[in-house]
Formats: structure tokens, C-alpha cells, sequence
């Protein structure tokens, strides 16, 4: 972070960051957050979530603006319910990706996440409760002509971290691959698309530098951003990958721990 400064933007993930483990924002964390607009700070989610069910988060945390989701492929504001940008995975991209999925593990099961609903086919058995309105059936997930925001491959068999290492050099440099924790499920996007290259396009916009970002993260896919901010904090309940790549750590996410980082630097 800039000497002597307090950073411009507060970057953070939600599942196994801001929010605790049964998905709630605690008067605490809510408390710092506050505290870190009030001091001119812009707090933006960058998280794996699809915008639809960013609002009733946003609206626990206090938080109003804009959200970065789908590990970076959408940008979207609250206030509008608007998604005001997209970066999807060209369909000949995602077929090639598919094919390889499917040589390197048969029966994987897909499903295509285009920002405002959920396609699925049969062999993608898992179900959020809370999102099962957004779930369309589809015998497959190409034949449908909506954007490909997110293509998610889902094996029971399998960890994400084991998925990864299987698939990655089967697709190259097809599409970015990673994951958010969920066991078995893998995230793939655009090539380039991660949470920090539009983290970066939206620090710019406003004239930050990586240097005034303090950024939260536990999973995989949070990586990016943690090496990307000026400051970018592991939580204590993250990834290894994350605890040994970060600079920084602070407590888990059922500690308030985003909260402890923001009480110091803010008051």
C-alpha cells in the first residue's frame, strides 16, 4: 500500500471471507465497512457469485455500487440491477474445453453460468437451495445461444484441487481455469479473466493504483487479487495455496477477520 496513505479500494471476496460460515455479515464487519466509506474508501465485492445473488448481501454489509462477479467475467451495479459488462467464453472455446474435460473425465457433468440464469445438464447434480429459480435443464448446455459467463464442471469423485491438476494441461490456453472451494467443481472462463484483470480495469477507471487496494481472499481464485493489491490479505481459514503465496494473513472468516484488518487501518 502507498506509504502513508489509507487505501482507496477494499477488495473482497464474500464466501469464506467477508461472510461468516453460515453466510451472514456480522455487526462487526459491517461496523468496519462503514467506517472505511466514511474515511472515502470504495468497497467492492470480487467474488465468484453471479450478480443475482450479490443484493441481499450488499444489502446486509451496507454496501452499495459496483460488484466485479463470475470470477471476474461480469461487472455489475447494484443500484441498477444492471450487468455493464461482459467477457464470455467463446462456444467453439468452451466445446474444445468440453472435449478435453471429457477425455480426461468421463461422466464430468456441465453447466453454464450467463449472469442471470444457471444451465445444467443431467450429469451436474449439484443445487444451491436459494438459487434453484435461476436453474434451467438442457440436454446440453450448447444448445442454448446465451452467453457462456461461467462453464462449470462438476465431479463427485474427485477434489477441485485434484480436477484442476487433471484438466489444466488438457486445456492450456483454451480458457483460465480455477476454483472457490466448492468440492469436485471446477470454474472456467476466457482466457485472461480472473478477478484481478477486471479489478484492474475498474482501479484505473478511477485513477487507483494496485498500491491503495487492500484486498481479502481464501480460495484459489482469490489469488490474483491478493498478489495484485498493495495489500493483500490470506484468511486464516484459506487455502494453502493462498496462506503461502500472500503476504499477508489475518484471521478466518468466522473471526472477523476483514474486520480487524479494516479496524486498524481505518479506526
Amino acid at each position: 500500500m502507498s506509504t502513508g496513505s489509507l487505501p482507496r479500494i477494499v477488495a473482497t471476496d464474500l464466501d469464506g471471507t467477508l461472510l461468516t460460515s453460515t453466510g451472514t455479515v456480522t455487526p462487526r464487519t459491517r461496523k468496519a465497512l462503514r467506517a472505511a466509506r466514511a474515511a472515502g474508501a470504495e468497497i467492492v465485492f470480487v467474488t465468484a457469485r453471479p450478480p443475482r445473488s450479490v443484493p441481499k448481501i450488499a444489502e446486509q454489509a451496507g454496501v452499495t455500487g459496483t460488484v466485479i462477479c463470475s470470477n471476474g467475467a461480469l461487472v455489475y451495479d447494484l443500484a441498477t440491477d444492471e450487468i455493464i459488462e461482459t467477457t464470455a467464453l467463446a462456444p467453439e472455446a468452451a466445446r474444445k474445453v468440453a472435449e478435453a474435460l471429457a477425455l480426461a473425465l468421463p461422466g464430468i457433468g456441465l453447466a453454464v453460468e450467463t449472469g442471470r440464469n444457471l444451465l445444467v445438464e443431467a450429469a451436474y447434480t449439484r443445487r444451491v437451495e436459494d438459487d434453484l429459480a435461476a436453474y434451467r435443464e438442457v440436454a446440453s448446455v450448447f444448445d442454448d445461444d446465451r452467453p457462456i459467463v461461467k462453464l462449470l464442471a462438476l465431479s463427485r469423485e474427485h477434489t477441485a484441487d485434484r480436477l484442476h491438476a487433471a484438466v489444466s494441461a488438457a486445456i492450456g490456453d483454451l480458457a483460465e481455469v480455477t476454483h472457490s472451494g466448492v468440492e469436485g467443481l471446477l470454474e472456467i472462463s476466457a482466457p485472461g479473466v480472473n478477478k484481478a484483470a477486471t479489478l484492474d480495469r475498474f482501479c484505473r477507471e478511477r485513477g487507483v493504483g494496485a498500491g491503495d487496494v487492500v484486498a481479502f481472499g481464501d480460495m484459489p481464485n482469490d489469488l490474483s487479487v491478493l498478489l495484485y493489491a498493495g495489500a493483500g490479505y490470506a484468511m486464516a481459514n484459506a487455502h494453502p495455496m493462498l496462506l503461502a503465496a500472500a503476504e499477508h494473513r489475518t484471521l478466518s472468516n468466522d473471526e472477523d477477520g476483514v474486520a480487524v484488518v479494516l479496524e486498524n487501518l481505518f479506526g
